[in-house]
Parts: C-alpha cells; structure tokens; sequence
C-alpha cells in the first residue's frame, strides 16, 4: 500500500521569525565549533534524538543550497523530506519540509546556527519554526512537546 504524501508550502528564512509557532534553544558545548558541525552533517546525523528513527541525506556531498535530506520519526509513522535553502558551510544551514507522509503542518522549517565562543568551545542554536494545517492546531501541545524532545535530548547529547 503507498503512503499518502501532503506537501508543505516552501519559506523563506524570514519565516524562521515570523512563524505562528517558533520553538528554540541554544546550547553551550565544550567542543571546537567545528567539531559540533561535522556531527550535525555526518550520515545519520541526530542519532541521538529518540523520536527520530532515521535520518539520510538524499544529496550528494559537498552539500549546499538545494541539498535533500528525508527523516523517518516515531518509528516511521511519519516520514519528512527536506530541503536546504540556507547552507553557509561550517555555520548555518537551514531546510524546509517540501513534504510529509503525516497532514501535521502547512510549512515548516528549521534553522541550525553553530558559532564558536572559545578555542575548544561553541554555541549551538536550533531554531525550529511551523505554522499548523487548520485541522491540525488542535494538536499543537503534543506537537511541541514531541518537538521539544529534540531538544532535550541534544542538551543529555552534549553535557
């Protein structure tokens, strides 16, 4: 049986700011910057966030603007793929959802800033941004809670 898909509206970075709805956290690692973006571009990248099952780039490297990633979440019950309309090399990326198996969001997008703050130390701000389908705002508070949970568990990732 094929899976439904639902496609999402593209945005652009000023969304990121404007959204209806604007989760972020930022982390302070004890790891060279560098470091911390190799992490967050290597295959299989977010291992350690529990409700992500899988997470493959669809481009090849070096990435870019234009670079495709597809996630499967909450053991596959929904299955993402994103686009990169942000990549500034060693800093900052950022993607939108251009589809989805799961009717969740009309967009949605996310931001990932690492600045370094010492010789063996950086910041790391994941900024993450949506605006829910109308059927779907009911669901906000379980929506955040789960999306939160990225967060949690980049903090445990990096203590």
């Amino acid at each position: 049986m094929r899976r439904p898909w639902f496609k999402n509206e593209p945005v652009e970075e000023t969304f990121l700011d404007s959204a209806p709805v604007r989760l972020s956290e930022t982390f302070a690692i004890t790891r060279p910057a560098a470091d911390v973006w190799d992490e967050l571009t290597q295959d299989g990248t977010l291992w350690w966030c529990r409700i992500l099952d899988e997470v493959r780039w669809t481009s090849p490297r070096p990435f870019a603007v234009g670079t495709t990633r597809t996630v499967r979440s909450l053991k596959g019950a929904n299955v993402i793929n994103e686009h990169y309309f942000r990549w500034e090399e060693g800093r900052r990326k950022s993607f939108y959802v251009i589809d989805s198996s799961a009717p969740l969001f009309k967009r949605f997008a996310e931001d990932y800033l690492v600045e370094p703050t010492g010789n063996g130390s950086c910041r790391f701000t994941w900024t993450i941004a949506y605006e829910s389908r109308p059927s779907m705002k009911l669901g906000r508070p379980l929506n955040d809670r789960l999306l939160r949970t990225l967060f949690t568990d980049t903090r445990k990732h990096y203590a």
